[in-house]
């Protein structure tokens, strides 16, 4: 299937760790006859454990992220490297810089702001120039929000858009020991580095300097919307940094004034306020926790540690429901509908960063490289391909309450911020 020089299509770093055994299971069920995939970490057992799981013969690579030199040849070696190794900001700058460099294209599973920009200021030029799609954020951050929005905004014809909402209709799942670390990561160096506490709110992160002095952010998230309660959506800061980037690398498409926020529907009533006052205040106060060494010390005790999850059965039992509402400047408001069953941070993340890798090995994409979205990459594609794996990626008209024009819409869209 493939023609290029290189002796593999796609290199899985990582594949023994907790997220990435699932992404090796996609990717043996997946992958058509033909593709050469190898997988590679630290530990040769571990990894011969997994390829003896799937009952398959893929080539084996010993390597070490904090090395290089052993790094750089590993990218040389194949067309596109996918890693679940995390923290990012810890373990991801050298497999990404060395894959710019290559000329290979490179998908993880980051929501680490820091890690990200400092990608974008490195990488960028240098994968335009060599051709290579470096793509972060190809799991449940944030290829619901990227695609959902994206697809919304061609479906809405491509227009301006005046405000866009991500809500969290139904999420089922735990929570991973490597997205808690992944947030550690970051508070310990924003002590280190105070320029950092403020690129985390700052919703044009990942755009272009302090020559950007846009609006953009639409407050907090929390409130009560027609009736329904609502809290913030504890990924939305990031989200939407992904989303502007997006925005930003097609021209600002969406618009400059875009108004993006991200959202947990919690129900109506006493019992709705009750669940969006937890979810708000048990967000600040593990943020808070994880931000001073002594509460560190003691919430790390009950916290998942690294390359830690969830059992079998409750990540199976995995699902969610979101909805992305656009409001465009002209034209009718539309819906995104995007919908998976499977657990978002282990299952579903899994089958994302899979189909990445397949889309960014096997693909006719459009003629981008650089640092570079989910959307702006590879959009419809691994759309199709999610589609095929089970998942709902539905863009169509909002649907109204009869008589209510669209125009009332948007004029009511800002109105969905915090009460």
């Amino acid at each position: 299937m493939t023609t290029n020089d290189r002796d593999h299509d796609i290199v899985l770093l990582g594949a023994s760790g907790f997220v990435g055994r699932y992404t090796a299971r996609h990717l043996a069920r997946s992958a058509p006859d033909g593709v050469r995939i190898a997988i590679a970490g630290r530990s040769t057992a571990r990894l011969d454990d997994v390829r003896r799981e799937l009952a398959v013969d893929w080539p084996i690579i010993e390597v070490d992220t904090s090395d290089d030199a052993a790094v750089g040849r590993v990218a040389a070696s194949t067309s596109v490297i996918a890693t679940t190794v995390g923290p990012y900001l810890r373990y991801g700058a050298g497999v990404a810089s060395a894959s710019a460099r290559a000329g290979t294209s490179y998908a993880d599973l980051s929501g680490e702001s820091i890690f990200v920009a400092r990608s974008i200021e490195r990488n960028h030029a240098v994968a335009e120039t060599t051709g290579a799609r470096i793509v972060h954020s190809c799991g449940f951050d944030s290829v619901p929000s990227d695609l959902g929005l994206g697809l919304a905004h061609a479906a809405a014809g491509g227009v301006p858009i005046v405000a866009a909402t991500l809500t969290v209709r139904s999420l089922r799942g735990g929570i991973s020991g490597g997205t808690i670390d992944s947030l550690r990561q970051q508070l310990k160096e924003t002590k280190r580095d105070a320029s950092t506490r403020r690129l985390l709110a700052n919703p044009y992160a990942l755009t272009p300097g302090p020559s950007v002095r846009l609006p953009g952010h639409a407050g907090s998230g929390w409130g009560k919307v027609r009736g329904t309660w609502q809290a913030p959506f504890v990924m939305g800061s990031y989200n939407q940094q992904i989303v502007q980037r997006s925005n930003y690398l097609t021209g600002w498409s969406y618009g400059q004034l875009m108004q993006y926020r991200e959202v947990v529907a919690t129900g109506r009533g006493p019992a709705g306020l009750a669940r969006a006052m937890a979810i708000a205040l048990g967000t600040a106060g593990l943020v808070g926790a994880l931000a001073f060494p002594p509460t560190r010390a003691v919430v790390d005790r009950v916290l998942p540690s690294p390359g830690s999850g969830p059992s079998a059965e409750a990540i199976e039992h995995g699902r969610f429901v979101l909805e992305v509402d656009v409001y465009p400047v002209e034209g009718r408001p539309v819906r995104t509908r995007i919908a998976a069953p499977y657990d978002p941070g282990y299952g579903g993340t899994g089958v994302m960063l899979a189909e990445s890798a397949l889309s960014l090995a096997l693909d006719d994409l459009p003629a981008r490289a650089g640092v570079l979205t989910p959307m702006v990459a590879m959009g419809e594609h691994l759309a199709g391909r999610l589609r095929a794996s089970g998942f709902t990626l539905d863009a169509g008209a909002l649907p109204q309450a009869p008589g209510r024009r669209a125009s009332e819409a948007r004029r009511n869209a800002p109105d969905q911020r915090a009460a």
